[in-house]
């Protein structure tokens, strides 16, 4: 069919983040000889080489925090008019979209999309001023909405919600399925014994994940049952805080911090329980990957009810009741479970990354009045 569409997703960089991960899950999946994706980001990113192997550009603009509200407006500028043969755009950054979305507008670009990836803004009270400012330029210049889960829609998407495509934040389920193998081999790795009972959880050193929240928890788990350890993958801006916290809690032997992993569908084989203490959440990835693996998960009541697949693995708990969260962690310590579930859940749920990428591959080609 000739050249294949070339769409730009506009992202602050291409690390393993939930919105990040599910770009390249997508990206793997779809048709690339009818469409190929490019990045427009801020920073280097863990996945700019195979990006560029499988066919994408990366091109890089300062961010707002580096040169300012009105840097960065002239930085877009200067990027649309030397990239202009754009049809569709396609950004990620929630409030912060409204400013990319207003310039590729004022560029030409036809087909603006406004993904929704949370249910709330991060930073301070200044930040979150701006951003509620960028926000208000999504409704005048997107021309499309897309979320993660309906919750997500509702908040960035107050007055459009109704008009918002939900593009399930699929996985290649296969991937996940459960392993004894893999789980010897990974905890071997780790150098954590069979008899222990692995806590584990993957996302990033930041406000949202609560993870000062996490190790009082697990303190309080670690009185009452010694043989534990809880696994914390990811990097991020709060990882010395949290490190420095288990060193005052006595804890710095009984928690593994592993920094960024690329195989974190093996390394959820060696859990026993997943646990999710976020503040808020869109529709996390890694919480579906986890019921791919067939493990238990306990996690805040502030995550949508949507990430639930009905596979008996997600249990909620307040976060303004410790305790409860300890409990639960005991009860699933005493009786654990044996990692088998239904792989055609994930199909019918929505949360094949096939389906998922031809949706979106069959919404651009619509979208660019291609016929499919």
């Amino acid at each position: 069919m000739g050249n294949p569409l070339r769409i730009l997703h506009v992202v602050v960089n291409m690390n393993r983040g939930g919105a990040e991960t599910l770009l390249m899950n997508l990206y793997r999946n779809i048709d690339r000889s009818k469409i190929q994706f490019d990045f427009l980001t801020s920073k280097e990113g863990v996945f700019d080489e195979e990006i560029k192997d499988m066919g994408g550009r990366v091109y890089r603009i300062p961010y707002i925090s580096d040169v300012g509200h009105f840097g960065y407006i002239k930085e877009l500028n200067k990027f649309f008019s030397s990239n202009n043969g754009y049809k569709i755009v396609h950004s990620h950054l929630d409030k912060m979209s409204g400013i990319v979305l207003r310039e590729a507008k004022k560029a030409g670009i036809l087909i603006r999309i406004s993904h929704s990836h949370n249910t709330q803004s991060e930073g301070g009270l200044a930040a979150k001023l701006y951003k509620w400012y960028t926000g208000k330029l999504i409704l005048p210049n997107a021309t499309n909405y897309f979320a993660c889960s309906r919750d997500a829609a509702q908040w960035l998407f107050p007055k459009n919600t109704k008009n918002t495509t939900v593009l399930k934040n699929g996985i290649e389920y296969q991937q996940f399925a459960f392993s004894p193998n893999t789980r010897k081999q990974v905890r071997g790795e780790l150098n954590i014994q069979d008899d222990f009972f692995v806590l584990g959880h993957v996302g990033r050193f930041c406000l949202q994940k609560n993870h000062t929240y996490l190790l009082d928890i697990f303190a309080e788990f670690q009185q009452t049952n010694e043989k534990s350890i809880l696994v914390l993958a990811g990097e991020g801006p709060l990882r010395k805080e949290i490190k420095q916290k288990a060193w005052r809690l006595g804890l710095v032997d009984k928690i593994l911090f592993l920094g960024v992993r690329s195989d974190i569908h093996r390394l959820l084989q060696a859990f026993d329980l997943f646990v999710f203490p976020s503040l808020h959440e869109g529709l996390p990835v890694s919480l579906v990957e986890a019921q791919g693996s067939g493990l238990p998960c306990i996690i805040s009541s502030e995550v949508s009810r949507e990430v639930d697949l009905g596979l008996n693995l997600i249990e909620y708990a307040p976060l303004d009741n410790a305790n409860g969260w300890v409990e639960k962690i005991k009860m699933t310590a005493e009786n654990r479970n044996n990692r088998s579930i239904k792989s055609n859940s994930f199909i019918e749920k929505g949360y094949d990354i096939k389906e998922s990428a031809y949706k979106l591959e069959e919404f651009y080609l619509k979208a660019e009045g291609i016929t499919i």
